[in-house]
């Protein structure tokens, strides 16, 4: 096997993510899943923390740490005794050291998970890395003649009070690592497709890594003759790749190993045409494939190789990233749009009888059904909480009031509420459809190939398909397949100035009424 033969099937994979792949046509009914996998489904799963997160919040806290001490240190005894003089080098001194501590104990290697959980060895680590800091800092005072500057029972109180704080630091990130990885919230749940001897030697192989995060939850397996029995190295066989995606539906899934060699490149390609809709990490194994590769070419988990197919979007710091932009943005324009929000209320009520707020189902988040408010719209007797019927131009069933709001997109307004208080929506991303929503005569992921790899990020209120015009009715295939293709892109390239630029848009968008009513 060359480079050439793996690149062009991760070409051909990544290709699903941009144009379109193949999903099981209709959602007449969820599939029905295994005794085995619905034991699996049913069991409680606190939501994960991304150890990346987790390990760069210890960091930032450490950095904040090392250079208050050396501030208060400063101002709680140099400044009182040097004649309540401020000397600026003392602070500039304390966050130079708070920098190159943070370095040293990256190159400790005490920013691991792994380490939080060893309190004697990362304290151990911590001390070594923490005195070579200070005997920099004494030999660059030295050197460059700066002794008379700087006080010794500064340095020195520096030095004890800064190793005190950092232990307790340490000791209060061990109690609380060792409590999430109690309740599995820095494991990686990951299931393993392809059995046989290279599913064996796969399961073994992550089976026998010592303080591993990854815990495998079964084996799926479209074969279903002797060659895939009912267990794998002691792992059960869940069910088919098929009911990979429901399963994965019902409860928490982040990684996906193929154990199937890479020779088998067609058999593969066909399992992620089913599986690349999911929001979850995608490997290959090479642990057992004679590869001639570089190194570099593999990423690992733990010892064993893979190659990466696919990658969770918005991920790790970019979820931190996207949440706080939600709160912070999101809660300034639900406290600009309050005063509308109110006249639009009153219109509506004035209007027509009924409530002001209609609630209606639609997919979520990996296809998780949620509650959106919105305006009400139409006539009380009239709401389709499912949206089986298309709105049209002239639809009887909208109210004059109705009419107004849905052409100028302030019956979304409600929404906000959703993003701040909620959490089930976001600013900007995919809109969110309504559960029986159609184009024509046909649901949305009949019409398009791959619709639901849209539900891999959370919804918005407004998005990268909506700015381009694809909004409001879907009278043809054409429309939703657009959108579709809009929502794909936006995933795919997604950045914090990516939706400042959606938002930034958005009002120009809405200004164009004539497909909206």
């Amino acid at each position: 096997m060359t480079n050439s033969d793996s690149n062009s099937m991760m070409q051909a994979a990544s290709a699903m993510a941009v144009a379109t792949a193949s999903v099981p046509g209709g959602r007449s009914a969820p599939r029905q899943l295994s005794p085995l996998a619905q034991l699996a489904a049913a069991q409680h799963i606190m939501p994960a923390f991304s150890p990346i997160v987790v390990a760069g919040t210890v960091r930032l806290i450490e950095f904040a740490l090392i250079a208050l001490v050396g501030v208060a240190t400063y101002f709680g005894y140099v400044y009182h005794a040097y004649g309540h003089v401020f000397d600026w080098y003392y602070v500039a001194t304390a966050f130079g050291v708070a920098g190159l501590a943070v370095i040293a104990f990256q190159a400790a290697d005490i920013y691991q998970i792994q380490a939080f959980r060893n309190p004697v060895s990362q304290c151990a680590r911590l001390t070594v890395a923490w005195s070579i800091v200070f005997l920099l800092l004494v030999a660059s005072v030295f050197f460059a003649q700066l002794g008379g500057m700087y006080s010794r029972v500064w340095l020195s109180a520096y030095y004890g009070i800064g190793l005190f704080t950092l232990y307790a630091a340490r000791l209060f990130v061990y109690g609380i690592v060792r409590r999430w990885t109690r309740e599995g919230r820095l494991d990686r749940r990951a299931v393993v497709v392809g059995g046989g001897d290279p599913g064996e030697h796969l399961v073994s192989a992550l089976d026998h890594q010592k303080d591993s995060d990854v815990r495998l939850v079964g084996v799926f397996d479209d074969r279903g003759d002797d060659r895939a029995p009912m267990t794998c190295a002691g792992l059960h066989k869940l069910g088919t790749v098929d009911d990979l995606v429901e399963f994965a539906r019902k409860t928490r899934v982040d990684l996906v190993i193929f154990s199937l060699p890479i020779s088998a490149e067609s058999r593969i390609l066909q399992m992620l045409k089913k599986l690349w809709v999911l929001p979850v990490d995608i490997r290959l194994s090479a642990h057992t494939n004679k590869l001639q590769f570089r190194p570099r070419s593999y990423s690992y988990i733990g010892s064993v190789p893979v190659l990466d197919v696919f990658d969770r979007p918005i991920a790790d710091w970019d979820v931190v990233m996207k949440w706080l932009f939600d709160k912070l943005v999101g809660g300034l324009a639900l406290v600009a749009a309050l005063p509308m929000m109110a006249i639009v209320a009153l219109a509506i009520k004035l209007d027509s009888r009924g409530p002001v707020l209609f609630r209606q189902k639609r997919y979520g988040f990996n296809n998780e059904l949620i509650e959106v408010f919105k305006f009400r719209s139409m006539y009380a007797e009239a709401t389709d909480a499912t949206a089986s019927r298309l709105v049209t131009k002239g639809d009887a069933r909208v109210t004059r009031v109705g009419r107004f709001i849905r052409k100028t997109s302030l019956d979304e307004l409600p929404q906000l509420f959703n993003v701040v208080f909620k959490g089930n929506l976001s600013l900007v991303g995919p809109r969110p459809h309504a559960v029986h929503a159609k184009a024509v005569d046909r649901l949305y992921d009949e019409a398009v190939d791959g619709y639901f790899a849209r539900h891999r990020v959370k919804p918005g209120i407004t998005g990268w398909a909506q700015i381009n015009g694809w909004r409001g009715e879907t009278d043809n295939d054409e429309k939703i397949q657009r959108r579709v293709e809009h929502d794909l892109y936006y995933i795919e390239n997604w950045s914090v100035l990516f939706d400042l630029y959606i938002l930034a848009m958005t009002p120009f968008a809405l200004a164009k009424t004539e497909s909206a009513y």
